[in-house]
Protein backbone atom coordinates (compact mmCIF):
# COMPACT_ATOMS: atom_id res chain seq x y z
CA UNK A 1 0.00 0.00 0.00
CA UNK A 2 0.75 3.60 -1.18
CA UNK A 3 1.55 5.58 1.94
CA UNK A 4 -1.34 6.41 3.92
CA UNK A 5 -2.90 10.10 3.90
CA UNK A 6 -4.35 11.81 7.04
CA UNK A 7 -7.17 14.07 6.67
CA UNK A 8 -8.75 14.42 10.47
CA UNK A 9 -7.12 17.34 11.45
CA UNK A 10 -10.03 18.46 13.50
CA UNK A 11 -9.22 15.67 15.43
CA UNK A 12 -5.65 16.27 15.97
CA UNK A 13 -3.10 17.99 14.07
CA UNK A 14 0.45 16.20 13.45
CA UNK A 15 3.01 17.76 15.57
CA UNK A 16 4.69 20.60 14.23
CA UNK A 17 8.91 19.90 13.75
CA UNK A 18 8.73 23.37 16.03
CA UNK A 19 7.01 21.42 19.02
CA UNK A 20 9.37 18.45 18.57
CA UNK A 21 12.46 20.75 19.01
CA UNK A 22 11.27 22.50 22.30
CA UNK A 23 9.25 19.94 23.94
CA UNK A 24 12.72 17.73 23.14
CA UNK A 25 15.16 20.90 24.80
CA UNK A 26 12.25 21.50 27.70
CA UNK A 27 13.37 17.51 28.69
CA UNK A 28 16.63 19.13 29.76
CA UNK A 29 15.25 21.54 32.28
CA UNK A 30 15.56 19.42 35.48
CA UNK A 31 13.89 21.72 37.77
CA UNK A 32 10.42 22.81 39.05
CA UNK A 33 8.99 26.06 37.69
CA UNK A 34 8.04 26.90 40.99
CA UNK A 35 12.03 26.22 42.88
CA UNK A 36 13.55 29.41 43.24
CA UNK A 37 16.82 27.81 42.23
CA UNK A 38 19.02 28.01 38.72
CA UNK A 39 17.33 24.74 37.84
CA UNK A 40 13.67 26.10 38.73
CA UNK A 41 14.13 29.50 36.79
CA UNK A 42 15.22 27.75 34.17
CA UNK A 43 12.31 25.59 33.88
CA UNK A 44 10.29 29.02 34.85
CA UNK A 45 11.93 30.92 31.91
CA UNK A 46 10.37 28.05 29.53
CA UNK A 47 6.89 28.51 30.86
CA UNK A 48 6.82 31.95 30.49
CA UNK A 49 8.15 31.93 27.46
CA UNK A 50 5.45 30.02 26.23
CA UNK A 51 3.06 31.93 28.02
CA UNK A 52 4.18 34.93 25.52
CA UNK A 53 3.63 32.86 22.57
CA UNK A 54 0.20 32.24 23.02
CA UNK A 55 -1.26 35.19 24.01
CA UNK A 56 0.27 36.45 21.00
CA UNK A 57 -1.53 34.07 19.07
CA UNK A 58 -5.20 35.23 20.29
CA UNK A 59 -3.74 39.41 21.37
CA UNK A 60 -3.94 38.94 24.66
CA UNK A 61 -1.98 39.85 27.77
CA UNK A 62 0.65 37.25 29.16
CA UNK A 63 -0.32 37.21 32.47
CA UNK A 64 -3.74 36.37 31.69
CA UNK A 65 -3.00 33.15 29.98
CA UNK A 66 -4.16 29.95 32.32
CA UNK A 67 -2.34 26.89 31.32
CA UNK A 68 -4.52 23.38 31.81
CA UNK A 69 -4.38 19.51 30.60
CA UNK A 70 -6.63 20.62 27.34
CA UNK A 71 -9.69 22.18 26.20
CA UNK A 72 -11.84 20.24 27.48
CA UNK A 73 -10.28 21.49 31.20
CA UNK A 74 -10.28 25.35 30.31
CA UNK A 75 -14.05 24.60 29.01
CA UNK A 76 -14.46 23.43 32.74
CA UNK A 77 -12.76 26.27 34.32
CA UNK A 78 -14.22 28.95 32.72
CA UNK A 79 -18.47 27.77 33.38
CA UNK A 80 -18.75 28.67 36.92
CA UNK A 81 -21.42 30.40 38.19
CA UNK A 82 -19.20 32.12 40.69
CA UNK A 83 -16.95 33.94 38.16
CA UNK A 84 -16.22 37.60 39.42
CA UNK A 85 -15.23 40.79 38.19
CA UNK A 86 -14.55 44.01 39.33
CA UNK A 87 -18.05 45.09 39.16
CA UNK A 88 -20.08 41.83 40.01
CA UNK A 89 -19.17 39.74 43.30
CA UNK A 90 -22.64 37.93 43.16
CA UNK A 91 -23.00 34.22 41.12
CA UNK A 92 -23.85 34.04 37.65
CA UNK A 93 -27.68 33.25 37.22
CA UNK A 94 -27.88 31.51 33.92
CA UNK A 95 -25.52 30.30 31.23
CA UNK A 96 -26.45 30.45 27.76
CA UNK A 97 -24.76 27.76 25.14
CA UNK A 98 -25.53 27.47 21.26
CA UNK A 99 -26.87 23.79 20.56
CA UNK A 100 -23.84 23.07 18.86
CA UNK A 101 -21.09 23.10 21.37
CA UNK A 102 -18.55 20.67 22.38
CA UNK A 103 -19.61 18.50 24.76
CA UNK A 104 -17.96 19.85 27.59
CA UNK A 105 -19.69 23.20 27.53
CA UNK A 106 -22.89 20.79 27.20
CA UNK A 107 -22.38 19.40 30.03
CA UNK A 108 -22.17 22.83 31.75
CA UNK A 109 -19.28 22.39 34.06
CA UNK A 110 -20.34 24.02 37.78
CA UNK A 111 -23.72 25.04 36.50
CA UNK A 112 -26.73 23.79 37.95
CA UNK A 113 -28.55 21.96 34.84
CA UNK A 114 -31.36 24.67 35.58
CA UNK A 115 -29.48 26.92 34.95
CA UNK A 116 -28.50 26.18 31.56
CA UNK A 117 -30.42 27.58 28.80
CA UNK A 118 -29.68 25.80 24.98
CA UNK A 119 -29.53 28.52 22.09
CA UNK A 120 -31.55 27.51 18.53
CA UNK A 121 -29.25 27.75 15.76
CA UNK A 122 -30.63 28.34 11.80
CA UNK A 123 -30.31 25.72 9.29
CA UNK A 124 -27.24 27.01 7.50
CA UNK A 125 -25.13 26.21 11.44
CA UNK A 126 -25.23 29.79 12.72
CA UNK A 127 -26.64 30.80 16.60
CA UNK A 128 -29.69 32.41 16.03
CA UNK A 129 -29.29 36.24 17.35
CA UNK A 130 -32.56 36.75 17.80
CA UNK A 131 -32.96 33.99 20.30
CA UNK A 132 -29.52 34.77 22.23
CA UNK A 133 -31.24 38.81 22.87
CA UNK A 134 -34.69 36.77 24.04
CA UNK A 135 -32.68 34.85 26.16
CA UNK A 136 -30.13 37.72 27.78
CA UNK A 137 -33.58 39.63 28.62
CA UNK A 138 -34.31 36.61 31.54
CA UNK A 139 -31.00 36.58 33.08
CA UNK A 140 -29.40 39.37 35.31
CA UNK A 141 -25.99 38.31 35.23
CA UNK A 142 -25.81 35.55 32.62
CA UNK A 143 -22.55 34.00 31.15
CA UNK A 144 -22.82 33.00 27.54
CA UNK A 145 -20.47 30.47 25.45
CA UNK A 146 -20.53 29.93 22.09
CA UNK A 147 -17.69 28.35 20.00
CA UNK A 148 -15.76 30.22 17.57
CA UNK A 149 -15.99 27.10 14.39
CA UNK A 150 -17.89 24.54 15.07
CA UNK A 151 -15.74 21.29 14.74
CA UNK A 152 -17.75 19.00 12.67
CA UNK A 153 -18.82 21.49 10.17
CA UNK A 154 -15.86 24.27 10.33
CA UNK A 155 -19.19 27.13 10.12
CA UNK A 156 -18.38 30.33 12.28
CA UNK A 157 -20.22 31.92 14.67
CA UNK A 158 -20.62 35.69 14.70
CA UNK A 159 -19.09 35.92 17.98
CA UNK A 160 -18.32 39.86 17.52
CA UNK A 161 -22.35 40.58 17.13
CA UNK A 162 -23.22 38.40 20.36
CA UNK A 163 -20.31 39.63 22.62
CA UNK A 164 -21.51 43.25 21.78
CA UNK A 165 -25.27 41.71 23.16
CA UNK A 166 -24.02 40.07 25.94
CA UNK A 167 -21.69 43.11 27.10
CA UNK A 168 -24.91 44.71 26.57
CA UNK A 169 -26.94 42.68 29.07
CA UNK A 170 -24.11 42.62 31.73
CA UNK A 171 -23.00 39.33 30.73
CA UNK A 172 -19.90 37.44 30.08
CA UNK A 173 -18.53 35.87 26.60
CA UNK A 174 -16.73 32.78 26.85
CA UNK A 175 -15.71 31.62 23.23
CA UNK A 176 -14.24 28.27 22.50
CA UNK A 177 -11.78 28.47 19.70
CA UNK A 178 -10.24 25.40 19.97
CA UNK A 179 -10.57 24.66 16.28
CA UNK A 180 -10.73 28.38 14.63
CA UNK A 181 -7.14 28.80 16.36
CA UNK A 182 -4.48 29.42 13.78
CA UNK A 183 -6.87 28.90 10.85
CA UNK A 184 -8.53 31.82 11.04
CA UNK A 185 -8.05 35.63 12.78
CA UNK A 186 -9.08 34.87 16.82
CA UNK A 187 -7.75 38.15 18.04
CA UNK A 188 -9.87 38.52 21.82
CA UNK A 189 -10.02 42.25 21.63
CA UNK A 190 -11.59 42.19 17.91
CA UNK A 191 -13.81 39.49 19.23
CA UNK A 192 -14.98 40.98 21.79
CA UNK A 193 -14.39 37.43 24.08
CA UNK A 194 -13.76 37.91 28.31
CA UNK A 195 -12.80 34.24 28.10
CA UNK A 196 -11.17 32.01 25.14
CA UNK A 197 -10.23 28.37 25.29
CA UNK A 198 -7.28 26.56 22.84
CA UNK A 199 -5.42 23.49 22.57
CA UNK A 200 -2.39 22.50 21.79
CA UNK A 201 -2.89 19.39 20.03
CA UNK A 202 -5.64 21.37 17.01
CA UNK A 203 -2.51 24.06 16.12
CA UNK A 204 0.42 20.63 16.57
CA UNK A 205 1.49 21.01 19.50
CA UNK A 206 0.94 17.69 21.95
CA UNK A 207 -2.00 16.75 23.21
CA UNK A 208 -2.80 17.11 27.37
CA UNK A 209 -2.14 20.75 27.37
CA UNK A 210 -4.50 23.42 27.01
CA UNK A 211 -5.15 27.19 28.09
CA UNK A 212 -8.30 29.35 28.82
CA UNK A 213 -7.27 33.01 28.64
CA UNK A 214 -9.01 35.62 30.31
CA UNK A 215 -9.27 39.42 28.33
CA UNK A 216 -8.53 40.95 31.25
CA UNK A 217 -7.05 40.50 35.37
CA UNK A 218 -9.76 41.24 37.11
CA UNK A 219 -11.93 38.21 35.84
CA UNK A 220 -11.18 35.59 38.82
CA UNK A 221 -12.28 32.40 39.74
CA UNK A 222 -12.73 32.22 43.34
CA UNK A 223 -13.47 28.16 43.43
CA UNK A 224 -10.83 26.91 40.97
CA UNK A 225 -11.28 23.85 39.26
CA UNK A 226 -8.12 22.18 40.25
CA UNK A 227 -7.21 23.36 43.99
CA UNK A 228 -3.70 23.06 45.28
CA UNK A 229 -0.48 24.59 45.48
CA UNK A 230 -1.30 27.48 43.91
CA UNK A 231 0.40 26.99 40.55
CA UNK A 232 -0.73 29.54 37.36
CA UNK A 233 -1.79 32.77 39.58
CA UNK A 234 -3.67 30.34 42.05
CA UNK A 235 -6.25 29.36 39.05
CA UNK A 236 -4.93 25.87 38.15
CA UNK A 237 -2.93 24.15 40.70
CA UNK A 238 -0.72 21.19 39.75
CA UNK A 239 3.12 21.13 38.74
CA UNK A 240 3.16 22.58 35.34
CA UNK A 241 3.80 20.26 32.12
CA UNK A 242 7.18 21.94 31.24
CA UNK A 243 7.82 20.19 27.83
CA UNK A 244 4.16 20.00 26.96
CA UNK A 245 3.83 23.74 27.96
CA UNK A 246 6.71 24.89 25.33
CA UNK A 247 6.03 22.68 22.56
CA UNK A 248 2.41 24.61 22.80
CA UNK A 249 4.22 27.99 22.76
CA UNK A 250 6.20 27.17 19.41
CA UNK A 251 3.43 25.63 17.90
CA UNK A 252 1.56 29.09 18.52
CA UNK A 253 4.18 31.14 17.15
CA UNK A 254 4.08 28.99 14.17
CA UNK A 255 1.00 28.58 13.64
CA UNK A 256 0.41 32.85 14.18
CA UNK A 257 3.48 33.43 11.60
CA UNK A 258 1.67 31.35 9.07
CA UNK A 259 -2.18 31.15 9.28
CA UNK A 260 -3.01 34.39 6.47
CA UNK A 261 -0.83 32.33 4.22
CA UNK A 262 -2.24 28.80 5.15
CA UNK A 263 -6.05 29.68 5.32
CA UNK A 264 -5.23 31.21 1.11
CA UNK A 265 -3.75 28.02 0.45
CA UNK A 266 -6.56 25.33 2.39
CA UNK A 267 -9.15 27.14 0.63
CA UNK A 268 -8.71 26.33 -2.79
CA UNK A 269 -8.10 22.35 -1.69
CA UNK A 270 -11.47 22.59 -0.03
CA UNK A 271 -13.33 24.09 -3.26
CA UNK A 272 -11.37 21.07 -5.04
CA UNK A 273 -12.30 18.45 -3.20
CA UNK A 274 -16.16 19.38 -2.63
CA UNK A 275 -16.49 20.25 -6.41
CA UNK A 276 -14.65 16.48 -7.04
CA UNK A 277 -17.44 15.34 -4.49
CA UNK A 278 -20.04 16.68 -6.20
CA UNK A 279 -19.40 15.35 -9.63
CA UNK A 280 -18.82 11.79 -8.12
CA UNK A 281 -22.05 11.89 -6.81
CA UNK A 282 -24.17 14.62 -7.51
CA UNK A 283 -26.66 13.80 -4.37
CA UNK A 284 -23.90 15.05 -1.73
CA UNK A 285 -24.57 17.46 0.76
CA UNK A 286 -21.98 19.77 2.09
CA UNK A 287 -23.33 20.92 5.43
CA UNK A 288 -23.24 24.63 6.25
CA UNK A 289 -22.14 25.75 2.72
CA UNK A 290 -24.29 28.46 3.16
CA UNK A 291 -22.49 30.37 6.06
CA UNK A 292 -19.12 31.04 6.11
CA UNK A 293 -16.58 28.29 6.95
CA UNK A 294 -13.22 27.13 8.33
CA UNK A 295 -10.86 26.87 5.14
CA UNK A 296 -9.97 23.54 5.77
CA UNK A 297 -13.20 21.45 6.92
CA UNK A 298 -16.05 19.77 4.76
CA UNK A 299 -18.53 17.79 6.37
CA UNK A 300 -20.84 15.74 3.99
CA UNK A 301 -23.00 13.18 3.03
CA UNK A 302 -24.18 11.10 0.30
CA UNK A 303 -27.98 10.12 1.73
CA UNK A 304 -28.12 5.83 2.62
CA UNK A 305 -24.35 5.54 2.56
CA UNK A 306 -23.26 5.13 6.62
CA UNK A 307 -20.29 7.19 8.20
CA UNK A 308 -18.82 4.16 9.69
CA UNK A 309 -18.97 2.00 6.45
CA UNK A 310 -17.31 4.56 4.45
CA UNK A 311 -14.50 5.63 7.17
CA UNK A 312 -13.77 2.40 7.02
CA UNK A 313 -13.91 1.48 3.53
CA UNK A 314 -11.89 4.80 2.88
CA UNK A 315 -9.28 3.46 5.72
CA UNK A 316 -8.99 0.43 4.04
CA UNK A 317 -7.80 2.33 1.26
CA UNK A 318 -5.06 4.41 3.28
CA UNK A 319 -7.53 7.51 3.58
CA UNK A 320 -8.28 8.90 7.40
CA UNK A 321 -11.24 10.68 7.89
CA UNK A 322 -13.40 10.92 10.59
CA UNK A 323 -17.66 11.16 10.96
CA UNK A 324 -16.77 14.48 12.92
CA UNK A 325 -16.37 14.86 16.10
CA UNK A 326 -13.44 12.46 17.68
CA UNK A 327 -14.31 12.91 21.53
CA UNK A 328 -16.81 9.96 22.50
CA UNK A 329 -14.02 6.89 22.42
CA UNK A 330 -13.79 6.06 19.45
CA UNK A 331 -17.43 5.63 18.71
CA UNK A 332 -19.28 6.79 15.77
CA UNK A 333 -22.71 8.62 17.06
CA UNK A 334 -24.83 10.77 15.50
CA UNK A 335 -24.29 14.19 15.77
CA UNK A 336 -25.94 16.50 17.82
CA UNK A 337 -24.45 19.47 15.64
CA UNK A 338 -26.80 18.25 12.49
CA UNK A 339 -29.61 17.22 15.00
CA UNK A 340 -29.76 20.98 15.84
CA UNK A 341 -29.28 21.91 12.24
CA UNK A 342 -32.72 20.22 11.54
CA UNK A 343 -31.46 17.70 9.13
CA UNK A 344 -32.81 14.12 8.95
CA UNK A 345 -31.34 11.17 10.52
CA UNK A 346 -31.08 9.23 7.69
CA UNK A 347 -28.64 12.09 6.29
CA UNK A 348 -27.05 12.77 9.71
CA UNK A 349 -25.70 8.72 10.03
CA UNK A 350 -24.05 9.42 6.22
CA UNK A 351 -21.69 12.76 7.74
CA UNK A 352 -18.39 12.09 7.03
CA UNK A 353 -16.05 14.72 8.29
CA UNK A 354 -12.67 16.23 5.72
CA UNK A 355 -10.53 18.14 7.11
CA UNK A 356 -7.16 19.17 6.25
CA UNK A 357 -3.64 21.42 7.28
CA UNK A 358 -0.08 22.88 6.64
CA UNK A 359 1.21 19.63 5.07
CA UNK A 360 -2.00 18.57 2.76
CA UNK A 361 -1.34 18.38 -0.94
CA UNK A 362 -3.49 18.57 -4.00
CA UNK A 363 -2.73 14.98 -4.50
CA UNK A 364 -3.75 14.43 -1.77
CA UNK A 365 -6.99 15.90 -2.27
CA UNK A 366 -7.04 14.23 -5.79
CA UNK A 367 -6.00 10.37 -4.18
CA UNK A 368 -9.18 11.17 -1.39
CA UNK A 369 -11.39 11.84 -4.47
CA UNK A 370 -9.77 8.53 -6.36
CA UNK A 371 -10.87 6.37 -2.95
CA UNK A 372 -14.15 7.98 -3.18
CA UNK A 373 -14.61 7.46 -6.48
CA UNK A 374 -13.76 3.60 -5.97
CA UNK A 375 -15.68 3.18 -2.80
CA UNK A 376 -18.94 4.73 -3.27
CA UNK A 377 -20.50 2.91 -5.80
CA UNK A 378 -20.28 -0.29 -4.05
CA UNK A 379 -21.31 2.01 -0.80
CA UNK A 380 -24.22 3.24 -2.40
CA UNK A 381 -25.28 -0.67 -3.87
CA UNK A 382 -25.26 -1.69 -0.18
CA UNK A 383 -27.34 0.65 0.58
CA UNK A 384 -30.09 0.61 -2.10
CA UNK A 385 -29.66 -3.37 -1.61
CA UNK A 386 -30.63 -3.39 1.86
CA UNK A 387 -33.69 -0.56 1.75
CA UNK A 388 -34.69 -2.17 -1.70
CA UNK A 389 -34.60 1.70 -2.89
CA UNK A 390 -32.21 4.54 -4.42
CA UNK A 391 -30.78 6.12 -1.43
Amino acid sequence: MSERIYLDWNATAPVREEAHRAFADALSATGNPSSVHAEGRAARRLVEEARVQVANLVGAEPGNVIFTSGGTEANALALTAAIETAAEKRPRDALLISSVEHPSVRAGARFPKEAIIELPIAPDGRLKLAALAEALAGASRPLVSVMLANNETGVIQPIAEAASMVHAAGGLLHVDAVQAAGRIPCDITALGADLTTLSAHKIGGFKGVGALIRSRDDIHFPDPHIRGGGQERGLRAGTENVPGIAAFGAAAAAARAEFATEAARMLPLRQKLEEGLCAIAPETVIFGAKAPRLPNTTLFAVAGVKAETAIIALDLEGVAVSSGAACSSGKVQPSHVLAAMGLPPPLIRAAVRVSIGWSTTEADIERFLSAWRKVIPALSKGSKDKRGIAA
